[in-house]
């Protein structure tokens, strides 16, 4: 017969329990080695990779820039007036002096202006020597007058006088010398006034004179102007040098002011280097500078920074002090490297993609004797064109990845195969 036995059932349920939880617990755990897995690390030929080793010693601190050699000394030869060009005489690259004519232009009514301006001026010479004249004659005519009333005064003083010793001796009345000391007193006064009254024409005389002196240069100023403006018909070079440029043709109409020549000297060039805004702040004046013009170095130094930045970059001036080489000529590009500064005793390696001065870093660096890569914090300083300094995560002899490794962003591990 059966015997019912309820603690076996219990005891089945139970293992059943434990069991379920211990596979539940199994695969937990399995779960969470999986997920604790580093993924496995991205194999990286090593010969697409750029490698440097950390060195330290004196790193030299430059900054580079291209740019293009242009004459020192420039004259762009303007327009005087609105003009009409009837001919190119002299073509760009020609050798010119100050006197040669690039251009001729034509306009009528400038001519008619000049002779107008210049008729002008005669008329008023003319005047001006005609008023001059007469002023003159009148001024004679008062000191006549006045050399007149002088005879007479001296006249009436003798005569007073001698009527005063008369009247003394009672040989004249008294009245009659009183008579004669009042005409004398008079014509003393008249005397003054007359001197007054010519010092007074004299004054009348220069204001007038300067007046008309001052008309007369202000005739002989438009003159000028209207003169130079008919020479600037024939348009001359002004310096000796090359033509470089005439951006005109014949039978163009050009207004006043328009650029119609330019004329440089191309013995005499400097270098306009155009440096990153982020690296000219570390540049002064009177720096050392290497230009290569892809046919020599030529020495130079820094002579001028320019304080505004033109499409992310700032124009530094550079006055060439070596000798140039052949070829060298007006506007042909070059290479400008300056040098900032000399670090003594510093770490340094060459500058990684993307690696900023003064700035942290993620960099892959090699295991010794291994073939794999891990990367680690750097903290970079100061920055040359192609070195960095490095100023903590590395050592002398590590050897790291200059390459851009942003594909790998996600792995802290590459395999170098």
């Amino acid at each position: 017969m059966d015997i019912h036995r309820p603690d076996l059932k219990r005891r089945a349920q139970r293992r059943r329990v434990i069991y379920l939880a211990a596979a539940a617990a199994a695969v937990l755990l399995a779960g969470w080695a999986v997920a604790s897995l580093e993924p496995a690390a991205p194999g990286v030929a090593g010969s697409s990779l750029w490698l440097d080793t950390v060195k330290r010693g004196d790193m030299l601190r430059e900054v580079r820039g291209p740019g293009t050699l242009v004459p020192r000394e420039i004259r762009w030869i303007a327009a005087e007036t609105n003009a009409r060009v009837e001919r190119i005489v002299v073509k760009p690259g020609a050798q010119v002096q100050a006197d040669t004519v690039i251009l001729e232009l034509s306009n009528p009514e400038v001519i008619d202006l000049q002779l107008g301006a210049e008729a002008a001026l005669k008329a008023a010479e003319a005047d001006y020597q005609a008023h001059r004249m007469t002023l003159e004659s009148q001024l004679l005519d008062q000191r006549a007058n006045l050399a007149g009333v002088k005879s007479d005064y001296e006249s009436a003083r003798l005569q007073a006088e001698a009527e005063r010793d008369l009247a003394a001796s009672g040989i004249i009345s008294r009245i009659q010398a009183r008579r004669s000391e009042l005409a004398t007193e008079q014509l003393k006064l008249r005397t003054g006034i007359e001197q007054e009254r010519i010092a007074k024409f004299e004054q009348t005389i220069a204001a007038q004179l300067a007046a008309d002196r001052a008309r007369l240069d202000q005739l002989r100023n438009a003159a000028e102007l209207r003169r130079r403006q008919a020479d600037g018909l024939h348009l001359k070079a002004g310096i000796a040098g090359v033509l470089q440029q005439v951006p005109v043709q014949e039978g163009q109409q050009v207004t006043a002011g328009i650029n119609l020549a330019r004329v440089a000297k191309p013995g005499d060039l400097m270098a306009e280097l155009r440096i990153p805004e982020t690296q000219v702040r570390d540049v002064a004046f009177g720096q050392s500078v290497r230009v290569d013009t892809r046919n020599g170095i030529v020495a130079g130094q820094v002579i001028r920074i320019d304080p505004a930045v033109i499409n992310g970059s700032v124009q530094v001036d550079v006055e060439l002090t070596g000798a140039l080489p052949a070829g060298a000529r007006p506007d042909l590009s070059v290479d400008g490297t300056i040098e900032i500064e000399r670090l003594s005793d510093v770490l340094y390696v060459g500058r990684p993609a993307y690696g900023q001065p003064e700035s942290e870093v993620r960099l892959f660096r090699l295991e010794a004797d291994s073939d794999r890569a891990l990367r680690v914090p750097v903290k970079l300083g100061r920055a040359s064109v192609s070195q960095i300094e490095i100023a903590g995560g590395l050592s002398v002899g590590d050897r790291i990845v200059l390459s851009d490794t942003s594909q790998w962003d996600a792995y802290d591990r590459l395999k170098i195969e």
